[in-house]
């Protein structure tokens, strides 16, 4: 398996899920990465997965000749039957190299919307597509654009959902973190500040609602370079001693648990592992009607769905939870149950080794 680097990031807790629960009588997982150190490095070689770095800093200077031997090397040596590249940069350098290595199966990978992706790469991707196996995504909304954006034939295109941890993202023991205890009402987010998730659209809604109980707390968690402007957000509509902002913990599921309603307002998002663990953790979720957000949030059902980019629909969307704890309650208790059944941990993981079988058989 191979992914950019090994640190936080959702497409870098899923390779770490999935190396750790393969089944170990029919697979022996590998994780290479272009930065192999961090927390998901770490996790994975202390369950023992072995983990090596591929000395590639840029698709454009010498050291993707070096990346290049480093890996057909190590796919040789030990006799790599399957590789699987985790994101955009990943799949346009290594399938080539794999291919070119006669490793019998190849798959890359679309997780995100081309948005997100550098536009110099588009052109790379689709190659790297047209190369592999197949192409794995991560929710029905990535069939949809692999389809319609990359070319890809339906038959090459497969669906595993992303995997989540229950033994640690769960709602068992729910209880405020110290900075949100006095708060009656707790809403939220966490993962890295970045412009497509449009967290300023989130403190223009609680703006907005916040006069309904001035004891309500807003809570941000993650890092990123929006964190400055997102504070200076927050004092110039008057919420700053509302707003707590914590930086990035290893401590993530305690914070979900502190949250009643946890909010997804990104303009562009495939399939959320942040909004599947919220979930998980006992949160009433409210998200933006883009991507995979539809295939978790049925409105009215598990959960609230508003109009993208849009401060007023949020708005709405929250004051209707806020003024009634009993829906919010019931549509909480119906996501955490559709987490557990149709996004479980255990069916995600079949998935995938159900797609390596098929490849390798």
């Amino acid at each position: 398996m191979l992914v950019h680097s090994l640190g936080p990031g959702g497409t870098e807790r899923q390779v770490a899920e999935v190396a750790k629960s393969l089944d170990r009588r029919l697979f022996s997982a590998h994780v290479g990465a272009a930065n192999a150190a961090g927390m998901r490095a770490d996790d994975l070689r202390a369950a023992g997965i072995p983990v090596f770095e591929l000395p590639l800093r840029s698709l454009t200077n010498r050291t993707t000749v070096e990346a290049f031997r480093v890996l057909r090397r190590y796919l040789r040596e030990h006799n790599i039957r399957l590789v699987h590249c985790f994101d955009a940069a990943m799949s346009v350098f290594a399938v080539p190299v794999a291919r070119l290595s006669g490793t019998p199966a190849v798959f890359s990978s679309q997780r995100c919307y081309r948005d997100l992706i550098a536009r110099k790469y588009h052109p790379l991707l689709r190659l790297a597509h047209s190369m592999a196996n197949g192409v794995v995504g991560n929710c029905e909304a990535m069939r949809a654009h692999l389809r319609a954006d990359y070319g890809v034939p339906d038959d090459k295109i497969r669906v595993c959902y992303n995997a989540i941890d229950s033994s640690i993202f769960h709602d068992r023991g729910r209880a405020r973190m110290p900075a949100l205890q006095s708060a009656p009402l707790v809403i939220g987010t966490i993962g890295l500040l970045r412009p497509e998730k449009r967290l300023p659209l989130l403190l223009d809604a609680f703006a907005a609602v916040s006069s309904i109980d001035r004891s309500m707390k807003l809570v941000i968690v993650g890092d990123g370079a929006e964190l400055p402007q997102l504070k200076n957000r927050a004092a110039a509509l008057g919420i700053a001693e509302a707003c707590v902002f914590q930086p990035a913990t290893p401590q993530v599921a305690a914070w979900f648990r502190s949250i009643d309603i946890y909010v997804l307002g990104s303009s562009s998002e495939a399939f959320s592992n942040a909004l599947l663990e919220a979930i998980a953790c006992g949160c009433c979720p409210v998200a933006s009607r883009v991507g995979g957000n539809l295939e978790i949030v049925k409105h009215g059902e598990t959960g609230l769905l508003f109009n993208t980019d849009d401060a007023k629909d949020l708005a709405a969307q929250l004051e209707i939870l806020i003024r009634d704890p009993g829906l919010r309650s019931h549509l909480a208790a119906a996501a955490t149950e559709t987490v557990r059944t149709r996004f479980s941990h255990a069916a995600a993981i079949r998935c995938m080794e159900a797609v390596y079988r098929d490849a390798l058989s």
